[in-house]
């Protein structure tokens, strides 16, 4: 399953300038939480509401936007249904380990878990963490993995569970690690993989206890080295990372902070490598075409541009010969694309706004299934492995199910 990072870009402080440790070693003992009986939903009513309509009314301003584009709406579709949840919060990341069995998180402790295929959904808390304190974390990612599962969170916060979510362990981690955690992936009993805000890719195959470095040296390294090579134009590529995205074969694909320029990463590769955008537009999101870099690489700036490259594409280059896609996006943002199929590409974005392509990601029309709810879509996903079904995530506690 991909990882789904927060697709909103956020700035992420610098890391420190050296290669990742070999092998980290987490110093603390874990310690255990547990699954409260008491409804979440009554721990966490305090938490006011007013905020999510804020963050709509900053992003929806942009540009002076207020309503959608009006030629969209004539031949719009509606292949996509809300579904109700227990919380009003900011959604970041939704997982599923069987057909059936998934989770959901986001912001101000939302955590909530489905036993019927997302039908219906039952806010969680932890009985070791009092309300105050749950309301505090963000949780950004959630991976499962056969009952194995993982959730990272804000202010850093890694649990781990072997059970399907009954019990969870809280994973300690060094303070030698390089930058903060971005990204948790579950690949199989006691075995993930750990990607920090520095550009370090770690993988554990004992549950957390230690962490093996996959790259020798971290971004800002690489563009230190880059920089003071002598290189003609080395010092464009300048600045830290604010997002990184996988690919299902474990490739990597990281944006600048400044939205001038990407990097790509693949197993084996001792570092990271720094690409060109092609164009003056600042890069919002990036991620792969169908979840696999060797089919090429999708890009969206500001302005609601987007852009696909061809498949193959030749990762020793700088640039990339992207195609700009047809897209009426009237100026909104787009936050995130997903490829359903080969063909089916789903894209959203601010103001809730949604387009689908039937041609593999050339031309988009208008789908309104948001249209007439308040707030902003930031993240797309679809599961192939569980007959494709597809999940779209955004602001208010708004999840939408795809159903054709």
């Amino acid at each position: 399953m991909k990882i789904a990072v927060a697709s909103i870009l956020c700035l992420v402080g610098g890391a420190a300038a050296f290669a990742p440790t070999p092998m980290i070693t987490r110093s603390q003992t874990a310690s255990q939480l547990y699954m409260s009986e008491e409804p979440a939903e009554d721990r966490r009513s305090f938490v006011a509401k007013s905020a999510s309509a804020a963050a709509f009314a900053s992003v929806a301003s942009v540009g002076g936007i207020t309503a959608a584009p009006e030629e969209a709406e004539a031949a719009s579709s509606r292949m996509w249904a809300a579904v109700p949840l227990p919380f009003e919060d900011t959604l970041y990341d939704i997982d599923f380990d069987s057909p059936t069995h998934g989770y959901l998180v986001g912001s101000r402790g939302a955590f909530a878990e489905t036993n019927d295929g997302g039908k219906t959904w039952e806010a969680r808390s932890f009985s070791n963490l009092d309300a105050e304190e749950e309301v505090t974390y963000r949780f950004q990612v959630v991976s499962f993995d056969n009952g194995e599962g993982w959730v990272l969170g804000k202010p850093t916060l890694m649990l781990h569970t072997n059970d399907g979510g009954k019990t969870w362990e809280r994973i300690p981690l060094s303070p030698k690690l390089p930058g903060e955690p971005t990204s948790i992936l579950s690949l199989g009993p006691a075995k993930a993989e750990m990607t920090t805000s520095s550009g370090a890719v770690y993988v554990t195959e004992n549950a957390g206890r230690n962490w093996k470095a996959q790259v020798k040296e971290t971004i800002d390294a690489t563009l230190n080295r880059i920089s003071s090579s002598g290189v003609s134009g080395a010092s464009y590529f300048t600045g830290s990372i604010v997002n990184q995205v996988r690919d299902e074969q474990g490739a990597y694909l990281a944006v600048s902070s400044r939205g001038n320029f990407f990097l790509t990463w693949e197993p084996g590769q001792d570092f990271w490598i720094p690409h060109n955008r092609g164009t003056p537009r600042r890069i919002q999101n990036m991620g792969f075409v169908e979840g696999d870099i060797k089919k090429g690489l999708w890009m969206t700036l500001n302005g609601g541009k987007l852009f696909v490259s061809p498949s193959e594409p030749d990762l020793s280059k700088e640039g990339f010969d992207f195609q700009e896609a047809e897209i009426k996006t009237g100026g909104y943002g787009i936050t995130d694309v997903a490829w359903r199929t080969d063909k089916e590409v789903w894209a959203v974005g601010g103001s809730n706004t949604m387009y689908v392509s039937f041609d593999g990601g050339k031309k988009f029309s208008f789908d309104k299934s948001a249209n007439a709810i308040p707030g902003n879509l930031y993240n797309v996903k679809f599961f192939k492995e569980f007959d494709n079904m597809g999940w779209a995530l955004g602001s208010n506690g708004l999840l939408l199910r795809y159903v054709g």
